[in-house]
C-alpha cells in the first residue's frame, strides 16, 4: 500500500508532488521520492525517512518540471534507504511501483546477463530495465509496456517516464489500485482518488489487468489483451477519498478487493523477499516457548483457529485458541513460559483485552494482531505485529481476516525456523510461496461472476452449510459467520467430518452445502463428503481447484474453481469466494452490507 502519483501538467510539478504525497501519508512508508521531465532529461530526488526529508532534498536541488511522478515507499525488497527508494530508473526508463513482483530474481538474472546493472536491491528496478529492453527492441511506449506486463508475474500498479516522451506518462495495475485523474488540459494518476484528489474531483478506476498512457489530451486505456478499454468517469469528494467506494457500491465489496494489495504489504512486514527468509519483529523467543495461548472474537477468532493448523503443524509448538468473552471467567490454567497473543482489528474489542490482562497478570508475554497500531491493546503489550491492511469500513471483516492470517503464515514459518522444524531451504520455499498470495488472492476475486451466479440460489435458503477439512474447517466457520451476519440467512460451518455425528439430519434438497475442498491431503475425504451429501438430496456448491474439479465426484449443482496453489496459502485464496457469497446474497436480498443490524465494528463492551 505504498503511494503513487503522476502529474502531466501545465505549471511547476514539484510541490503539487509533494502535497499529494502528504496525502498519502496514512499509507505508511520509509522512504519517499519524486522524479521530472526537466530540460535535462529525467531527473530523481529520493530520501529515506518521512517527507521532510525529502523537501530537504528539494530544497537543496530542485525539480523544475511539468511532468512527474512521485512514491511513498514501504519496503518489500531490500532495505529503507536512499538507493532502494523510489523512483528507480534504467536507461531511458524512470518508474514507480507499488506491489511485489514474484520472478523478479529470474528476471534479474536474465537482464544482467544482457548487461544490465543494478544499483537497488529491489525488484521495482527489474521492471525498468525489462521495459528498457523492450524499448532498445524499437517497440513503441506502449507496445514495449505490453511485453514487459506480459513477463511479470506478481502484483503491480506503476507510473512511468519515457525518456524522448516529455508529456507522456504510463501506468497499469495487477492486483495493486490506480487511478486515472482528469483535469482541464492536465491528467493525473494516483494509487486512490485521494491521491489526486488535491487536484481533481473527476477520476476514473482502471479495471485489473488495463494499462494507460496519459498526456495532456486525456487518457488512452487498454485492457489486459490490449485491447482499447473504456472506463466510467466518475465525480468524486476528494475530502472522502480515504473512505470513497470508487466502483464499488459498498465498503465490503472494495474491500474484498482491496485484498491482493493489503496482503501485499502485510506479508512485506514479515518476510524479507530479497533473501526469502522471515523477518517478524519483535525478538519474542519462539524455541523457549511452551506453547502460545490466542484470545479473540468473532472474524478474529476464527483467523486465530486458521494460526494453530498452521503453527501445530509447521513449528510443532502447541496453540490453544480460545473465545476471550469465555476465556477468563472459567479460569484457565496458564503458564508464565507462554505466549499470548490478542487478535482485534481495532484494537479495543473489550472481551479481548479483558482475556489478555488476565494472562498478562499471570506473567505471560504478550503480544498483539491489530490494524490499530496506536489502541489500548498495541500500547499495553509486549510486542505488536501490525496487520497494515489500511482501514477497513464495513463491518463484516474482510481484509482484515486476509491480513491476520497473513500474518499468523509469516509467524508460523518463523517459528518453525527457530524451532528447527524446517531448515533455511524449507523456509526460502515457504516465503516464497507466501509472497504468491497476493496474486492468487487476485485471481481468486476474479471469480466473482460464478459467486454472483451462486448467489442467486443461495438467497432462497433458509439455512445454508459451510463443511471443510483441516484449514478449510476454520474457512467454512468464516463462510458461515459472513452468510449469517449480513444477508441473515442461518448458516453454519462444521469440520466435514463431523457430518455424520448429527448435521447430516438437516440435508434435504432445500439445503445448500458449500464444500470448500482443495486438492490437497484431505480431498478424497471431502469427495465422499460429497457424495454423503448428495445421496441426500442436498444441493452441493462445490469450491476446489482445476485439479479437484477434475476428480470430483458427479453431481454437484455447482462447481467453482479457485486458483490452484500451496496448501500454506490456502485459507487466503479460498476466503475471498465465501466472501464474495455472503455479499452478492445480501444485495439480492436488499440488505444493509456495510452496516448490517444489530451489529457494530467494534465492540468495545462486554
Amino acid at each position: 500500500m505504498c503511494g503513487i502519483i503522476g502529474i502531466v501538467g501545465t505549471r511547476p510539478v514539484q510541490d503539487r508532488l509533494i502535497e499529494s504525497l502528504k496525502r498519502l501519508e496514512y499509507r505508511g512508508y520509509d522512504s519517499a521520492g519524486v522524479a521530472g521531465v526537466t530540460a535535462g532529461g529525467v531527473v530523481r530526488r529520493r530520501a529515506e525517512g518521512k517527507i521532510k526529508a525529502l523537501e530537504e532534498v528539494l530544497a537543496a536541488e530542485p525539480l523544475v518540471a511539468t511532468v512527474g511522478i512521485g512514491h511513498t515507499r514501504w519496503a518489500t525488497h531490500g532495505a529503507p534507504s536512499v538507493r532502494n527508494a523510489h523512483p528507480h530508473a534504467q536507461g531511458r526508463v524512470t518508474l514507480v511501483h507499488n506491489g511485489i513482483i514474484e520472478n523478479f530474481a529470474e528476471l534479474r538474472e536474465r537482464l544482467q546477463h544482457a548487461g544490465h546493472r543494478f544499483e537497488s536491491d529491489t525488484d521495482t528496478e527489474v521492471i525498468a530495465a525489462l521495459l528498457d529492453s523492450e524499448l532498445a527492441t524499437g517497440r513503441s511506449p506502449l507496445e514495449a509496456l505490453k511485453a514487459t506486463l506480459d513477463q511479470l508475474t506478481g502484483a503491480y500498479a506503476l507510473a512511468v517516464l519515457i525518456a524522448g516522451e516529455e508529456a507522456t506518462i504510463l501506468g497499469a495495475r495487477r492486483g495493486s489500485p490506480l487511478v486515472v485523474g482528469y483535469g482541464e488540459g492536465e491528467m493525473f494518476l494516483g494509487s486512490d482518488a485521494l491521491a489526486v484528489g488535491p487536484f481533481t474531483n473527476r477520476v476514473c478506476y482502471l479495471d485489473e489487468g488495463d494499462y494507460v498512457a496519459i498526456d495532456h489530451a486525456g487518457a488512452a486505456i487498454f485492457d489486459a489483451a490490449g485491447r482499447p478499454a473504456r472506463r466510467a468517469v466518475k465525480t468524486v469528494a476528494a475530502s472522502a477519498a480515504l473512505v470513497e467506494k470508487g466502483n464499488y457500491r459498498h465498503f465490503m465489496e472494495k474491500e474484498i478487493h482491496d485484498q491482493p494489495e493489503g496482503c501485499q504489504r502485510t506479508i512485506a512486514a514479515y518476510v524479507d523477499a530479497l533473501t526469502s527468509a522471515t523477518a517478524v519483529p519483535g525478538g519474542i523467543d519462539f524455541a523457549g516457548l511452551e506453547r502460545i495461548q490466542i484470545v479473540a472474537c468473532g472474524t478474529s477468532y476464527i483467523a486465530g483457529l486458521l494460526g494453530k493448523y498452521l503453527i501445530e503443524q509447521l513449528a510443532d509448538l502447541p496453540v490453544d485458541v480460545e473465545i476471550a468473552s469465555e476465556f477468563r471467567y472459567r479460569q484457565p490454567a496458564l503458564r508464565s513460559g507462554s505466549l499470548v497473543i490478542a487478535m482485534s482489528q481495532s484494537g479495543e474489542t473489550a472481551d479481548t483485552l479483558a482475556a489478555l490482562r488476565y494472562c498478562q497478570a499471570r506473567g505471560m508475554t504478550s503480544a498483539a494482531i491489530v490494524n490499530a497500531t496506536e489502541s489500548t491493546m498495541a500500547r499495553e503489550v509486549d510486542v505488536v505485529w501490525p496487520i497494515h491492511c489500511g482501514p477497513e469500513i464495513g463491518v463484516a471483516s474482510t481484509k482484515a481476516f486476509t491480513a491476520q492470517v497473513s500474518v499468523l503464515t509469516a509467524l508460523a514459518v518463523a517459528a518453525a525456523r527457530a524451532r528447527g522444524r524446517i531448515d533455511a531451504a524449507e523456509e526460502q520455499r515457504s516465503v516464497r510461496i507466501l509472497l504468491e498470495a497476493p496474486r492468487l488472492i487476485a485471481e481468486s476475486i476474479e471469480l466473482e461472476e460464478a459467486v454472483r451466479a451462486v448467489a442467486q440460489q443461495i438467497a432462497q435458503a433458509r439455512d445454508v452449510l459451510f463443511l471443510g477439512r483441516g484449514p478449510m474447517y476454520p474457512l467454512s466457520l468464516e463462510g458461515a459467520l459472513k452468510l449469517k451476519e449480513i444477508s441473515y440467512i442461518h448458516a453454519e460451518g462444521y469440520a466435514a467430518g463431523e457430518l455424520k455425528h448429527g448435521p447430516i439430519a438437516l440435508v434435504d434438497d432445500k439445503t445448500p452445502i458449500v464444500i470448500l475442498a482443495p486438492s490437497d491431503s484431505y480431498f478424497e475425504k471431502s469427495a465422499s463428503n460429497m457424495n454423503e451429501v448428495m445421496a441426500r438430496g442436498g444441493q452441493v456448491v462445490f469450491v476446489t481447484d482445476p485439479e479437484g474439479q477434475a476428480h470430483a465426484p458427479k453431481g454437484a449443482r455447482v462447481v467453482v474453481t479457485a486458483p490452484r496453489c500451496d496448501p500454506l496459502i490456502a485459507p487466503l485464496v479460498y476466503a475471498p469466494p465465501i466472501q464474495l457469497l455472503a455479499y452478492h446474497v445480501a444485495v439480492l436480498k436488499g440488505a444493509d452490507v456495510d452496516q448490517p443490524r444489530n451489529l457494530a465494528k467494534s465492540v468495545t463492551v462486554e
